[in-house]
């Protein structure tokens, strides 16, 4: 199948797929299963992470768990350094304070204001406390897993979710690229690239209190990732269902750290708990692959161009390719505090603004305003 669409989708081979099991012989060097989930205690696999031919071999697992199993695996203990957890913790907590006055509560796949989030996490916690951040992030076992999925040269990002009793459950998702799409958009992507998008990404999140299920650490459903048109199924109600009916969550500690398939079908779950501030320091770890050979100004391109197009006669595909060759069609990486996804799961993109105005008859001088206060809120 070249393409995938809502119509292709099987709940049929989807229930097949999450009804798998994993055995003990697929996962030799976890500590144990839970949930169909393969655990290991950091402590333990760090003399092997520190010999190359072991680090290889426990590396070649958890690729295998991510890629053609059920695609989730479990750190204990990922970051033993529970002071520096703490600390981190009560900087993480100053900033949710400062940002409450002006955040604007944009969030993916919740609801508004539900919950507290810091956007950019990773460059908030190093600019503050270089000191913790390095001693947080010092963690043999987390950096192995990153490139045990996409290699040397992995780019890290972190976004801190805080969940407070009461605080509601997600709707189950897929995570970026295509997960942050409607199913409009991503089915205009061909099959292949529903496969790569699970490859340029990883998922994490490291728990900064004690996570019992009532708590509502997320919600997952191993084997889901390997359901190829995963991407526009798990916007579906009857697939949303099944992830209800399905869906595992791990109790967790302060210091563990799950990873996961991007694909994988997740929510953060309801915390029904009266006393517990549910913390979590949410990874998404990219691949260094996703760049271009170039750099290229695409804001002087698309002002050199737009009373160009003004002013030419094309039809609607030819001016489209024009702007696919010049704009930026897309919507990241983005400044998420100041350009957040409210009314969507993204940003318009540069290609999208223009295309507006374009359609609006602006002149350029409004195309100008409108292209400049984009970067601003991007770039701020």
């Amino acid at each position: 199948m070249a393409y995938y669409t809502t119509e292709s989708c099987c709940l049929e081979t989807f229930t097949a797929l999450i009804n798998r099991s994993l055995a003990p012989d697929d996962v030799p060097l976890a500590d144990m299963i839970m949930q169909n989930v393969p655990v290991y205690d950091a402590a333990r696999i760090g003399p092997a992470l520190a010999d190359p031919e072991p680090r290889r071999a426990l590396m070649s697992e958890w690729g295998r768990v991510f890629g053609a199993l059920s695609g989730v695996v479990l750190i204990k203990a990922a970051i033993s350094d529970r002071d520096a957890i703490d600390t981190a913790t009560g900087i993480f907590e100053d900033i949710i304070r400062a940002e409450s006055q002006s955040n604007s509560g944009g969030d993916h796949f919740g609801e508004r204001g539900a919950n507290d989030r810091i956007w950019n996490a990773l460059q908030k916690l190093c600019l503050r406390d270089p000191t913790t951040f390095a001693r947080y992030f010092a963690s043999p076992s987390i950096a192995a897993i990153c490139e045990a999925w996409l290699g040397p040269g992995y780019q890290m990002t972190a976004q801190v979710n805080l969940v407070r009793s009461g605080g509601k459950a997600q709707v189950a998702h897929r995570d970026y690229h295509l997960g942050f799409m409607d199913p409009a958009e991503a089915a205009r992507f061909p099959a292949h690239a529903h496969d790569l998008s699970a490859s340029l990404t990883l998922q994490g999140g490291i728990a900064h209190c004690d996570m019992p299920v009532e708590s509502g650490p997320t919600k997952l459903l191993p084997f889901s990732q390997l359901y190829g048109p995963g991407y526009l199924a798990c916007q579906l109600d009857e697939f949303r269902a099944a992830f209800e009916t399905a869906h595992i969550q791990l109790p967790l500690a302060k210091g563990d750290a799950v990873f996961f398939n991007p694909a994988v079908f997740h929510a953060a779950g309801e915390n029904r708990t009266t006393d517990i501030r549910r913390l979590a320091n949410l990874l998404q770890i990219s691949s260094p692959m996703g760049r271009a050979t170039e750099a290229v100004d695409r804001t002087a391109m698309v002002r050199a161009l737009y009373p160009v197009l003004r002013e030419l006669d094309l039809g609607g595909l030819e001016r489209a390719a024009v702007i696919a060759a010049s704009a930026e069609g897309y919507a990241f990486p983005t400044n998420l505090d100041t350009d957040p996804p409210i009314g969507g799961l993204a940003s318009p993109s540069q290609a999208v603004m223009m295309t507006r105005a374009l359609d609006d008859g602006a002149c350029m001088d409004a195309f100008d305003a409108v292209i400049a206060e984009q970067n601003a809120r991007r770039q701020a």
